[in-house]
């Protein structure tokens, strides 16, 4: 409503502003064996507590999807979405690759799971698994949390890890976990749940620029293979993240690489960050299609990224004692040279300098004969 002023002068009016709502990161969309209660229900289903599942879904006994769900939520997961596969399917494999593509449209998910591509056999397996990276580079906004074949061996599990990524371009969004777990249900499972729950933990506690490691795991009572360092030593060079049992610590994700050679884009969270800058960029920049191409667009474009990524210099995810040393946004007449502007394109260069996970903690004592002077 307009207020009508008769008197010229000073009139002081309140408004308030609403917030700017957060990006939301670690929500998982998880693909299992499940059909609703409700026939009329839409697909995938968004839970918001792990009771929710069995008030939605009938699950068969065999499959890991509740167990998924229950990991999720118990180790600090606060919204999931399912997408269900017919169980009865003549064909497992299908049925679950076309459960994964109804993830697709879903604007607030970052993470994919498919706890039950362990239900079919490992070539199969490994073939879907294939398939959730394709479907995490298509979309290019979120990352898929892979499980290791159950009862394998180290040999295995490496010859699983070349054949996931075998042909594939990287970056590649994608982390695999092994060994499996058992939880309090008494019950051997994939990792991935539990997985999705600890990078939902760090990132509401800290950010998504926080690797998802060194946390205790919760209902999880034991690991199907006995991990030392002699194993990971193995493991880690190659991307296989270890789940690991330390005396009086519990148990614990204890790795925190993608599965890419490149080492630009060796760590979790560095891939994450990177993947949410792109997600804030198409939600939040909208706004500048069929606008004037000229200096006053490209000052706003770079005011608005530069506040945003200032928020993530400020919290520690990038590098540098001022901003200007963690990251740079471009956009000027050098990225929108007249050839460009006539085909209406608008240019930005971002450049970010993450601060990687410290994942090596070197402690150097040093014996000096004679004297307790340090250096």
């Amino acid at each position: 409503m307009v207020t009508s002023y008769q008197s010229p002068g000073v009139y002081r009016e309140e408004i308030f502003l609403q917030p700017v709502a957060a990006l939301p990161t670690g929500i998982p969309g998880f693909v299992g064996l499940a059909q609703t209660k409700q026939a009329a229900t839409a697909t995938p289903v968004l839970l918001h507590r792990m009771e929710d599942f069995a008030t939605v879904f009938d699950s068969p006994s065999a499959s890991y999807l509740a167990a998924a769900v229950t990991g999720f939520f118990e180790n600090g997961g606060s919204r999931c979405y399912l997408a269900p596969a017919a169980p009865n399917a003549s064909n497992g494999q299908k049925a679950l690759t076309a459960a994964l593509a109804t993830l697709g449209p879903l604007p607030d998910l970052d993470l994919v799971a498919v706890p039950d591509a362990m239900l079919l056999p490992d070539n199969d397996a490994i073939l879907l698994q294939r398939e959730v990276l394709q479907h995490c580079a298509k979309h290019g906004d979120r990352l898929a949390i892979l499980d290791a074949l159950q009862n394998c061996s180290v040999d295995t599990v490496l010859e699983q890890r070349d054949r996931i990524v075998q042909g594939m371009l990287e970056p590649l969004n994608g982390a695999l976990y092994y060994p499996w777990l058992r939880t309090a249900a008494d019950r051997w499972v994939p990792p991935c749940g539990h997985v999705a729950g600890i990078f939902a933990r760090t990132d509401n506690r800290v950010g998504v620029f926080k690797a998802p490691a060194n946390e205790e795991m919760r209902d999880v009572l034991d690991l199907e293979m006995v991990i030392d360092n002699s194993v990971q030593d193995r493991l880690n060079p190659e991307g296989v993240n270890c789940l690991r049992a330390f005396p009086g610590r519990g148990i614990r994700v204890w790795g925190a690489r993608t599965l890419n050679r490149d080492p630009a884009w060796r760590y979790v969270n560095v891939r994450r960050l990177f993947l949410t800058v792109g997600r804030w960029i198409d939600r939040n920049m909208a706004w500048a299609a069929f606008e004037q191409n000229d200096s006053r667009l490209w000052v706003r474009i770079q005011r608005e990224l530069g506040a945003y990524l200032t928020g993530f210099w400020r919290a520690g995810a990038l590098q540098g004692q001022i901003p200007a040393e963690g990251f740079y946004v471009k956009c000027d007449t050098d990225t929108n040279p007249p050839e460009n502007r006539e085909t209406g394109q608008v240019i930005t260069d971002i450049g970010l300098a993450v601060a990687a996970p410290a994942e090596f903690i070197v402690v150097r004592i040093i014996h000096r004969a004679g004297t307790t002077a340090t250096v």
